[in-house]
């Protein structure tokens, strides 16, 4: 029996998700039959072809033949004068990003090779400013990385073409997102399914046709890491089962596992038969012998199918053999990359926050260090669930076995360690053993900013090659650290990413905002501490989120104890995770969050640092702050 696994669009552009990797290595390792490909590198790439941007300009043209000019979006307006030019530019652009004609760069920066549009827009109309932070940004030299940026916003301006032009549901990296978060109803999808062929299903289709051409698969897998994947997700089993409609579809992944666990709308299965929750090397093991007549339905393990399918209404089960345990950490084998276009992916750089880039520029072998989170207390995050819950470690000397095995696969020395949280004592030894064997490659990952990262061990990762890390101080403010049960106080976040940075690391910093109980005097006062942090060279990039309240976490799970009131959607058939809620505080945090963002990016660019914390304000927000009440010496004194 083999296997088709496939990621569906979108994810990000510039390297494989993982997932696939992770199955295919494992499966082949019990033997198993299985291939893989990655359509949402393969979909976005057939639709930048010569052939398929003048069939973007049939449907623009008929889509508005009733516009005037003025009356047309920007975006489609600059499509239609310089179309030509995207003809001419599009297949060298993709070229450049896939870093297989570097000389172009040249070309591309003189600002006089690409039809630059809309998304330009900020660099044309402040162009003396512009070129102040592009120069800030690349120097005199970074003429590569300047042309990666100004052709990644190229690229932008092309997907939003699509976007405006020929299928609202298309982006850079999502693909009807909005169809599948945390919505309670499977109509939407349905409808969407049910309506005409949109031009990314006929790429989607065109693509599906090869992959069952050259493999001839027994049964196809499918993973749906992201609310943006369920609509691909959902095209691709429609097809299958269109074309082959007794070949099994099974459906699994991050998304599935946090929005689908109470799953009861059963018209899903008119295009998928099986889906799996949590991690999916067991569950596929007891599935893949079910459907060879090896093992029977009450093997399954975290398992949702339809019994009397042939019925005109069957009945939804979950099953979910509980004897059958999780295959180790140490057991899952390296991931494997054989099927997936490796060089194809697009290193891009749409933003000039350094750890953005670092995420969308390069091609990254992805691993994890551990299964699930080591600390797995933090009451905003989802730590009821297996994925963070369930912690389970493979060692340092499996690990390295696995980073020399990728080595050798893709001749890829760049690491991505994709962990929740990476545990430092592995993460110790791991970068002890790269030193020992001189193994010398370039890794980056997600930690805790607790005190177990000493400047002697911070510098003992930078010798090792760990050139950025990245980890939650979320909201500035001890009182509400507590609250979150993160485990970690200001004063000690400071002196760590200060050691981080004093090795030459790149320190990326996630902050939160809109948390239970927060006021607005102490979102004012997180963004001062912020101001000193990053002043002091704590950390270098950073990126506010506003607080969501999520069913599997804590705050979602007991709301009294954070004296919120939860207002959860009704009737719930299908996807369930984020959950609206209210605040005894009633501060209009959406306000705040816009000065928030504004302060950041210029702190990014080493501006704005004198500002009172008024300045980042409108008038009508300034009302709800006042000043800040952090002391002007408060992270110095800390550092001290």
């Amino acid at each position: 029996m083999k296997s088709l696994f496939l990621t569906p669009p979108m994810t990000q552009l510039n390297t494989a998700y993982p997932a696939t990797a992770y199955i295919t290595g494992f499966l082949r390792k019990e033997g198993y039959d299985v291939v893989q490909r990655d359509m949402a590198i393969e979909v976005l790439l057939s639709m930048l072809t010569t052939e398929s941007i003048d069939t973007i300009l049939d449907r623009v043209e008929d889509n508005y033949a009733d516009f005037e000019d003025d009356e047309l979006p920007d975006s489609i307006y600059h499509f239609l004068v310089h179309v030509d030019a995207y003809r001419r530019c599009t297949g060298p652009v993709l070229r450049f990003l896939q870093g297989k004609d570097p000389s172009l760069a040249l070309r591309i920066v003189s600002r006089q090779f690409l039809p630059e549009g809309p998304t330009f827009e900020n660099l044309n109309e402040m162009q003396e400013i512009s070129e102040n932070v592009l120069h800030q940004a690349f120097g005199d030299l970074g003429t590569q990385d300047k042309a990666k940026y100004l052709a990644s916003l190229y690229i932008d301006d092309l997907v939003a073409v699509i976007h405006d032009g020929v299928d609202p549901n298309f982006e850079v990296s999502r693909y009807g997102e909005r169809l599948a978060a945390s919505n309670p109803s499977f109509d939407d999808l349905y409808e969407t399914l049910h309506g005409d062929i949109s031009f990314t299903e006929e790429h989607i289709r065109c693509l599906l046709d090869d992959y069952l051409a050259q493999e001839s698969p027994d049964v196809v897998g499918i993973t749906v890491p992201f609310p943006g994947n369920m609509l691909g997700a959902l095209q691709i089993a429609k097809y299958c089962k269109e074309i082959k409609p007794d070949m099994p579809v099974l459906m699994g992944g991050g998304y599935v596992n946090t929005e689908l666990r109470t799953l009861k709308d059963i018209r899903l299965f008119e295009y998928v038969d099986f889906i799996l929750l949590d991690d999916g090397e067991q569950p596929l093991l007891s599935l893949l012998d079910y459907l060879q007549g090896e093992a029977t339905e009450a093997d399954l393990v975290r398992t949702y199918h339809l019994k009397n399918k042939h019925l005109e209404k069957g009945e939804l089960v979950y099953s979910n053999n509980k004897q059958l345990p999780d295959v180790p950490h140490k057991d899952i084998g390296t991931p494997c990359y054989d099927g997936l276009p490796l060089d194809k992916y697009l290193s891009l750089c749409e933003m000039l926050n350094p750890m953005h880039r670092i995420w969308s520029d390069g091609r990254w072998n992805k691993l994890t260090v551990a299964h699930g989170c080591y600390w797995s207390k933090c009451t905003f995050c989802d730590i009821s669930l297996d994925y963070i819950g369930r912690y389970d470690e493979a060692g340092a000397d499996i690990i390295v076995e696995r980073i020399e095995q990728l080595i050798a696969e893709t001749g890829q020395t760049g690491f991505h360690f994709v962990d929740e949280a990476a545990p430092p004592k592995v993460l110790f030894a791991m970068a002890e053993k790269l030193i020992e064997k001189n193994l010398i490659i370039t890794w980056w990952g997600n930690i805790r900013f607790e005190k177990t990262f000493t400047p002697e061990k911070c510098q003992l990762l930078a010798d090792s090659g760990c050139i950025a890390i990245s980890g939650g101080l979320e909201v500035a403010s001890d009182r509400l650290l507590t609250l979150m049960k993160k485990g970690v106080s200001i004063e000690k976040v400071a002196r760590v990413t200060r050691g981080f940075a004093d090795a030459g690391i790149l320190v990326h910093a996630y902050l939160m905002y809109g948390f239970p109980t927060q006021t607005a005097e102490e979102t004012v006062d997180s963004l001062e501490v912020v101001r000193q942090l990053m002043f002091h060279g704590c950390f270098q990039s950073a990126y506010w989120h506003r607080f969501s309240a999520t069913i599997h976490s804590p705050v979602g799970l007991q709301p009294d104890e954070y004296k919120i009131t939860l207002h959860p959607n009704k009737n719930i058939t299908f996807a369930n995770n984020d959950v609206a809620f209210s605040d005894p505080e009633n501060v209009d945090h959406d306000l705040l969050g816009e000065g928030l963002k504004k302060a950041l990016y210029n702190y990014m660019h080493g501006l704005g640092y004198e500002q009172p914390m008024q300045f980042w304000f409108d008038d009508k927000t300034n009302q709800q702050v006042g000043g800040t009440r952090v002391k002007p010496d408060y992270i110095a004194q800390a550092l001290a």
